[in-house]
């Protein structure tokens, strides 16, 4: 398949996602809005849901650009509302109107766009109910909660004829781009190993919830409506030192609602290692081990992460690191894409670095000039807006750089690693320096363990998890095994139990 040309890849996941959600929960409402594609002079109203955090680049992204007017902010707490207003109102004249529900805004006619910066949990929910009113949809990564959410918005953006972009904005920048284009058009000779890095500290978010019970969110939230179609539980999190909270981020390392590093971080690493590697299937096996190590909080996801992901024929191997540490070949959150004449380095969301089989440097891609004159990567969030603009007014699926049957196959390397490492066994983590046959992923393991060593971690006592390698029905994206009660775990694990009022329903 050529590097940039997915309709057959497109179908293929249309197809997937069709038989994917054939007999299980219910039918989807089936409502559709009155609001038209727009033709190239009109202008695009958008909506951004969730400005808080990553919801201000989304609101950067649109505003004033493209011919796009945000004509609405939604966000379920009021406090967090005043820089997206302030900043809309700045720059169009007159401040955008406010919704704290969702609803409200899919059902809204006066809109064309919803731009979705969320908690994990909501991503799939809010891009199914936009497409079925008649809205075309920019979702932050990672696109979904669970693997099967992905072809539920896979099934929904065919039927409805949508555009659904996902916020893995690597795939838009010209350097990442041309970086792939040499990955890909053999100048590494055979490329069979694809590496993964999320080298990012992260502190622990306290553990005053387990000490002290339940805290409460803020009073400026309509907290019922954040859990959506999660549990409703109160947050059990709250560092005084934290400046997001009680609620604000640390959600990403809670199961009910995030994915841990895989998915938060990892996912735009996950996402390039697949695509430089020209995979558009699920791998053929999942597995990884792991723990949370350094303190004890009330965090849940692994904060120390090992995945091996296994296509036959090539191999993608992904580390979280949450502690102090070195980087690995430059990068520390990024990519290296290893071949028989040489490997590629890519440090960044903007190019790299390709080098020849002895060491030494080949060429650079996205390297230039910024606007001081200083040389570095040359990259912008904007290109990835711009992109899912230009496909909207085109109504060309093929257009977009990362639609939502390339963003489930992403994410969805994040949720299998995740289900084999819950479903893994608890010992030393330590106690095995085999994690696989793989030559390179006992390199990678062993490395690991040094790290946590290194990082005063006693790893013959430390409590990890080994998880089971997990084989994946390519075609039906099901769990298998001769392990049946194994396999029904990990299947289950493939979807959730959604709160009422906010389920997630079949596309048929």
């Amino acid at each position: 398949m050529d590097l940039f040309n997915r309709r057959e890849f497109l179908n293929r996941s249309a197809l997937i996602a069709a038989a994917a959600a054939a007999g299980s929960v219910g039918r989807a409402d089936d409502k559709t809005s009155t609001t038209k594609a727009k033709v190239q002079a009109d202008k695009l109203r958008v909506a951004v849901v969730g400005v808080n955090g990553r919801g201000m680049s989304h609101v950067d992204g649109f505003l004033g650009k493209n011919n796009c007017e945000i004509t609405t902010v939604c966000d379920c707490d009021e406090a967090a509302i005043g820089r997206a207003m302030k900043a809309i109102e700045g720059k169009q004249g007159k401040a955008p109107q406010y919704e704290k529900d969702i609803r409200k805004v899919v059902e809204n006619k006066n809109i064309d766009v919803i731009s979705i910066a969320t908690p994990n949990h909501w991503h799939a929910l809010m891009a199914v109910w936009a497409m079925q009113n008649g809205k075309d949809v920019y979702v932050e990564k990672p696109a979904t909660h669970n693997v099967h959410e992905g072809a539920i918005m896979t099934a929904a953006a065919r039927k409805y004829k949508r555009i659904c972009q996902v916020g893995t904005q690597s795939r838009s920048n010209p350097g990442m781009r041309k970086a792939i284009a040499y990955i890909r058009g053999g100048k590494l000779g055979k490329v069979d190993l694809a590496i993964g890095l999320c080298y990012k500290p992260r502190k622990s978010i306290g553990d005053v919830g387990l000490k002290s019970g339940d805290q409460k969110p803020p009073a400026t939230m309509d907290y019922d409506l954040w859990c959506g179609p999660a549990p409703f539980k109160m947050p059990r999190r709250n560092n005084p030192n934290d400046k997001f909270g009680t609620v604000h981020y640390n959600w990403h390392w809670v199961w009910d609602t995030g994915n841990g590093d895989l998915g938060n971080q990892g996912v735009h690493e996950m996402d390039k290692a697949r695509w430089g590697l020209g995979k558009t299937t699920m791998p053929n096996t999942v597995l990884s081990a792991g723990g949370r190590f350094g303190y004890v909080d009330d965090g849940e996801t692994a904060n120390t992460q090992f995945c091996l992901f296994d296509y036959t024929d090539a191999k993608m191997i992904f580390e979280v690191r949450g502690l102090e540490t070195k980087d690995y070949k430059g990068a520390k959150v990024g990519n290296i894409w290893v071949g028989t004449e040489g490997y590629v380095v890519c440090p960044n969301y903007a190019g790299g670095i390709a080098y020849d089989k002895d060491g030494k440097e080949v060429t650079r891609f996205g390297w230039g000039k910024d606007s001081k004159g200083d040389m570095k990567f040359l990259g912008s969030d904007q290109h990835h807006f711009d992109n899912f603009v230009k496909a909207v007014r085109s109504r060309k699926v093929e257009d977009l750089n990362c639609d939502i049957a390339e963003g489930h196959l992403s994410a969805s390397l994040c949720h299998l690693a995740n289900i084999s490492y819950r479903l893994g066994t608890e010992q030393a983590i330590g106690a095995n320096t085999k994690v696989s046959d793989d030559k390179n992923a006992n390199e990678f393991f062993s490395a690991m363990l040094a790290h946590l060593k290194a990082n005063k971690v006693d790893v013959g006592s430390a409590a990890g998890r080994f998880g089971p390698a997990l084989s994946v029905d390519t075609k039906t994206e099901r769990i298998l095994s001769s392990n049946k009660a194994l396999a029904d775990r990990a299947n289950a694990m493939l979807f959730r139990e959604y709160r009422k009022g906010f389920e997630l329903k079949e596309i048929v």
